[in-house]
């Protein structure tokens, strides 16, 4: 992570590329922390990463869930109190019985063979086992990556929560199963103990009284009722707890469903507009358009000239639409006139107003 995105990070001033897809995640984790001390509590933002270049062979769902995860976790770590502190002291923990582990076993000489012999699943039980009870305390602990055994059927968080509503049942329950929040081991857990599943619609019996943070991963349009009960409900029962509400890759507008008239738009005006973008990352054949809230949407062309390989054309306060961004590309490359230096938009260029704006309802 170049430290750099960061220092550069303000008001009116552009966004950098992110070196990487665990770049994209820390960065867009790092902007909702920046809205929340900004904002307070209870505001409601939006995540869009794309990087499919117009490429529909597999779903949005699909292809970014690699970036949710990673995302999910950086997000808890910089908003979830104690979770950072719970996974470096798992760590030092780690490192610690390690440590203290080899020691006790030269003082008793007890080789590596031996340790084998009394930690394998037939002597595990065994009560006259010669082995120092601490010796095998310490290889439990290093076998669970610092953590110390527990009782399984004991939660293994009892903290604030982040919640993630996936489109459905099954893509949840996939989610929960290889993301694996509460492995034995956290070296094999992809997300922190504190990040707890749901899914859009159905019957909802989850607990959601220690939630503080709140996520809605790919919404589709079929879900706007149901994602905007259940953020209204957040809102109305935690209160000030909830920090922060998140849509990542919202498709909640679309035409077979919501309409292309007053309900798209009553849709649009009440739930989607006031979402506040704290990240954004959409690559083009060409390039790449990119914001880090609270700085400037920015426009980046690849260059083989340039040092990073991209330099960049425009930056702006707000998105710019799929024409506007294509236009920046022909402007910057000659390619067509820019109208901010002839005399006015012509009839043809009024009417294109008019298509955009119609798309955009």
């Amino acid at each position: 992570m170049s430290q750099s995105h960061l220092m550069s990070t303000a008001y009116g001033m552009p966004t950098e590329l992110p070196d990487s897809l665990d770049d994209s995640a820390f960065l867009a984790a790092k902007g909702c922390l920046t809205y929340y001390n900004d904002a307070g509590a209870m505001g409601r933002t939006r995540v869009d990463f794309d990087t499919s270049i117009g490429d529909e062979t597999f779903t949005t769902l699909k292809s970014s869930t690699e970036f949710m995860q990673k995302f999910v976790s950086a997000l808890c770590y910089e908003m979830i109190p104690g979770v950072k502190e719970a996974r470096e002291k798992e760590m030092m923990d780690l490192v610690q019985a390690k440590i203290d582990l080899k020691q006790l076993m030269e003082e008793e000489g007890i080789s590596d063979e031996d340790m084998e012999d009394e930690t394998d699943e037939e002597n595990q039980n065994n009560e006259d086992s010669s082995i120092n009870p601490r010796i095998l305390e310490l290889n439990a602990i290093i076998q669970n990556g610092g953590r110390a055994p527990r009782d399984p059927s004991e939660p293994l968080w009892n903290g604030p929560k982040a919640r993630v509503y996936f489109p459905d049942e099954g893509s949840a329950a996939l989610a929960r199963r290889d993301w694996n929040p509460t492995a034995a081991n956290p070296e094999d857990a992809q997300v922190p103990p504190c990040v707890e599943f749901s899914s859009c619609g159905g019957i909802q019996m989850q607990d959601i009284s220690k939630d503080e943070l709140v996520l809605f991963f790919c919404p589709r349009a079929s879900d706007a009722e149901f994602v905007e009960e259940a953020l209204l409900k957040s809102e109305e029962t935690l209160g000030t707890n909830l920090k922060m509400s998140i849509f990542v890759n919202p498709l909640l507008v679309d035409m077979g469903v919501t309409g292309f008239g007053m309900a798209g738009r009553m849709l649009r005006e009440r739930l989607i507009d006031p979402l506040v973008p704290v990240y954004y990352l959409r690559t083009l054949p060409w390039g790449a358009l990119t914001r880090l809230y609270p700085s400037q949407f920015t426009v980046w062309q690849e260059d083989e000239n340039a040092e990073e390989g991209y330099r960049m054309i425009k930056s702006m306060n707000s998105l710019p639409s799929n024409p506007d961004v294509e236009d920046i590309y022909d402007y910057e490359n000659g390619n067509a006139s820019d109208p901010e230096n002839s005399k006015g938009p012509g009839f043809l260029n009024a009417i294109g107003d008019f298509v955009n704006g119609m798309m955009s309802l």
